[in-house]
């Protein structure tokens, strides 16, 4: 697999750290890693996400769902089985698993809900309002700019 070297990014932007170390740990990833549990992520509404996991035998109780430094982690841990088993075949997996999800900045975890096997993770993304675009109306007067101009500043003294 090529390397890529990504300090020229990380020397030439100011506040782009997270994203960078997101492509950095993307590309250094372990590629030999497991598939399981399946999942989908679902564009529910603007804003709105769902990540539904397959959790096929799994009970609430083995299940644990941790958000921390915008990561959010899903396992799971079967509890060991009292009776003895003989199977002919056992395609079911029962293994323990951990998926890591990265969020976004502003990206909320709503809640969670296990329904015929899947595990359904509820995310919303709540843009403060400094951050959403601001309209400004255009006045015909610039003298009405700058008297509140002058106002705010004597105000402010």
């Amino acid at each position: 697999m090529a390397t890529i070297d990504l300090s020229p990014l990380y020397r030439s932007s100011v506040g782009f750290d997270r994203m960078a170390s997101l492509l950095d740990s993307a590309l250094r990833s372990d590629t030999g890693a497991t598939g399981y549990p399946p999942y989908n992520i679902e564009l529910v509404a603007e804003n709105q996400y769902a990540i539904t996991l397959a959790v096929a035998g799994f009970e609430e109780d083995d299940l644990e769902i941790e958000v921390e430094n915008g990561v959010l982690r899903v396992t799971g841990k079967k509890a060991e089985e009292n009776e003895k088993r003989e199977y002919l075949h056992r395609g079911i997996a029962n293994r323990a698993f951990e998926r890591k999800f990265s969020l976004a900045e502003h990206i909320e975890v709503t809640g969670a809900a296990l329904k015929n096997g899947l595990l359904t993770v509820g995310l919303v993304k709540n843009i403060p309002e400094a951050m959403k675009p601001k309209r400004i109306n255009i006045g015909n007067s610039t003298k009405d700019l700058l008297e509140d101009r002058s106002k705010s500043k004597e105000n402010a003294a």
